[in-house]
């Protein structure tokens, strides 16, 4: 099992090879993986950052809240996280999922991501996994407290505009990679002049990060 950069010794080891053990894997050598950890760990990511936005942001209505809980859980927010750890490397895998690329695929990494969390819970405490979560996300939360995280920059460049009188519109430039680990490159335009490129995992990500780089240069 390739060492992972967690700054946390298990003592319960079997816990953390069941959390990157992905079904493919168990497929062949019969062996328990790590569905059932990452149920559990969904919701110990969930509790944890609540909890912190709830603290942290009082007085914010429950929209808001929940807009940043999803942009700080999504998919390829926990697909980041587990690149930061290492655990692509680390996760045992079929064959076939071997060969197809599957330690980089976002649903892969963010499904062992939650896993882990789970393990951690199971061999310590919540509170242990909140501290050990939280360090590992600073960037990205101290992001969401400055309201840099705000995922929708699609709906606030389209109501920057609209103040103006101009029209937004996306165009996809390159689609690249193979199915499950597709690469998107879309620019922006607004009156049919390009404010902004993103890229992403999908053109939906692509668009928002587009649109966001349009907010950041303030070219409308």
């Amino acid at each position: 099992m390739k060492e992972l950069n967690l700054g946390y010794q298990f003592q319960n080891k079997a816990l953390l090879q069941e959390a990157i053990t992905h079904s493919s894997y168990a497929n062949e050598r019969h062996c328990a993986y790590n569905e059932r950890l990452e149920f559990l760990g969904d919701s110990v990511l969930s509790i944890i950052i609540s909890r912190y936005l709830f603290e942290q942001l009082p007085g914010e209505k429950e929209g808001v809240l929940s807009k940043l809980r999803s942009a700080l859980v999504c998919e390829g927010a926990l697909a980041r996280l587990a690149d930061r750890i290492g655990l692509g490397e680390a996760l045992l895998l079929g064959r076939g999922e071997e060969l197809g690329g599957g330690r980089k695929r976002p649903s892969i990494l963010s499904d062992a991501f939650e896993a882990v969390l789970a393990a951690m819970y199971l061999d310590s405490d919540l509170k242990t996994v909140e501290t050990w979560l939280l360090s590992l996300m600073k960037p990205e939360l101290d992001a969401a407290l400055r309201g840099d995280l705000y995922q929708d920059y699609k709906t606030r460049l389209q109501e920057a505009v609209q103040q103006n009188g101009g029209v937004v519109s996306y165009r996809t430039v390159s689609e690249t990679g193979p199915d499950h680990h597709k690469d998107f490159m879309v620019e922006v335009l607004v009156n049919d002049v390009i404010v902004g490129k993103g890229n992403g995992f999908t053109r939906k990500e692509a668009e928002q990060n587009a649109a966001k780089q349009a907010l950041e240069h303030e070219a409308l």
